[in-house]
């Protein structure tokens, strides 16, 4: 069997308000513009998840509120405290409690490109790819019928994505 994971960083947030508390910050209109484009590209590919993990901020449940009407399906969401500015080994001790095959999870960096760097057999082939840059999309394989088996080094890396960044 094939475990799929989705790893999304949340789209650009604002820096409006800077007595604004971090986890409060919403996103800004390239933010709000962006999240649904990862929507789109996600159901174009057929990238349906069975589940979705995300961070309490403001600016991951407004990112995952947005890809979701873009999704053929819409799956069960679990709003996890945890997720917030997790660390690579936090996102998957929450990973391996999944249970569906195709895991979406929403993030935050440096934890999401970290996590997403130890996870594959191989090094990620780009610049972009290690730097996580807001709104990055990387979808993941593993061999295997129980996301709580899951270990570093185990996935294959099957598509990554980017949203526009003009404008």
């Amino acid at each position: 069997m094939t475990l799929r994971l989705i790893l999304i960083r949340h789209a650009k947030s604002s820096w409006d308000n800077p007595a604004q508390d971090d986890h409060d910050r919403p996103l800004n209109y390239r933010g709000r513009r962006d999240a649904p484009e990862i929507g789109r590209w996600l159901a174009s590919r057929g990238d349906g998840p069975g589940l979705a993990l995300c961070s309490t901020a403001e600016r991951t449940v407004e990112t995952l509120a947005l890809i979701l009407p873009e999704l053929p399906v819409q799956p069960p969401v679990q709003h996890l405290a945890q997720l917030y500015h997790a660390s690579p080994s936090e996102m998957l001790a929450i990973l391996q409690t999944a249970d569906a095959p195709v895991v979406l999870m929403v993030g935050h960096n440096p934890g999401i490109a970290e996590f997403a760097a130890m996870l594959p057999a191989l090094p990620p082939p780009s610049d972009e790819l290690r730097r996580y840059p807001t709104g990055a999309t990387l979808v993941l394989d593993m061999q295997g019928d129980r996301w709580a088996d899951m270990q570093p080094g185990q996935a294959s890396l099957r598509d990554f994505f980017i949203p526009s960044r003009d404008a």
